[in-house]
């Protein structure tokens, strides 16, 4: 065994969907408005979400992230009077990524 599965409280592969699962049930107590902005960018990120797409190499370029995190904001300020911050959004595409890369569900908070 590698060194690091030796660690007590080690979350392998096995364990990979009850991982999904705590984060998707912490995403569920976002504010509202977190909440919606997580939606749209799952929404957003779908048009990237395909075969082949960066987001599932296995290092993903810094740069086209950011890009997209730009483009995102982009797309909230034209639909939303009080756009949220750039750090915020680039968290949010993040953990979205994050889902998507390891088999969790798309764009599943509820509002």
């Amino acid at each position: 065994l590698p060194f690091y599965m030796t660690y007590p409280g080690y979350y392998g592969p096995d364990k990979e969907q009850m991982l999904l699962q705590d984060l998707e049930y912490l995403q569920q107590m976002y504010p509202n408005d977190v909440k919606r902005y997580q939606k749209r960018v799952a929404d957003i990120l779908d048009k990237t979400d395909y075969e082949g797409s960066m987001i599932y190499d296995e290092y993903p370029d810094r740069c086209s992230l950011l890009a997209l995190t730009k483009s995102i904001c982009r797309v909230l300020e034209k639909e939303e009077d009080s756009a949220p911050g750039e750090d915020m959004i680039q968290i949010l595409l993040f953990n979205e990524v994050y889902k998507r890369r390891h088999g969790g569900c798309r764009g599943r908070i509820t509002l």
